[in-house]
Order: structure tokens, then C-alpha cells, then sequence
């Protein structure tokens, strides 16, 4: 699974999810599925969203297995 630290990173700038979305191009729906693991972005997305962020991508996006695989 692919986890993300958007909701901290938008904590830490006082960013709401429409201000994310705004900065990327995307709905503030797609930031809140993005969010709540119910989407995973595409590779270009997230390269937007950690430009956003002005972080690496590893430091938004982490890949760790499944706990009881």
C-alpha cells in the first residue's frame, strides 16, 4: 500500500484541501480520497503534489506492505 503524508504536510503549511487542490490542478474530492487511501494517485500526480509541498516525493509518499502479508 502506498501511504501518504498529505494531511500533515498541508497541517504544517495551514493549507486546507481546497488550497492543495488548487495548487495541483485537482478536485478538493480527489485530495480527500487521496487522503483516506481510497485513491492512489498517478506517478505525475504525485510528483505535482510533493512539488507543491516543495518536498521530495518520498517525503509525501511511502510504499509499505500490508501488515499479514
Amino acid at each position: 500500500m502506498i501511504w501518504n503524508k498529505i494531511k500533515v504536510l498541508r497541517a504544517e503549511r495551514d493549507w486546507t484541501q481546497a488550497d492543495l487542490a488548487e495548487k495541483v490542478g485537482i478536485s478538493r474530492q480527489a485530495v480527500i480520497s487521496i487522503e483516506k487511501y481510497k485513491y492512489t494517485p498517478s506517478l505525475e500526480l504525485a510528483f505535482k503534489i510533493a512539488e507543491a509541498f516543495d518536498v521530495s516525493i518520498d517525503q509525501v509518499f511511502e510504499h509499505r506492505e500490508e501488515e499479514g502479508k
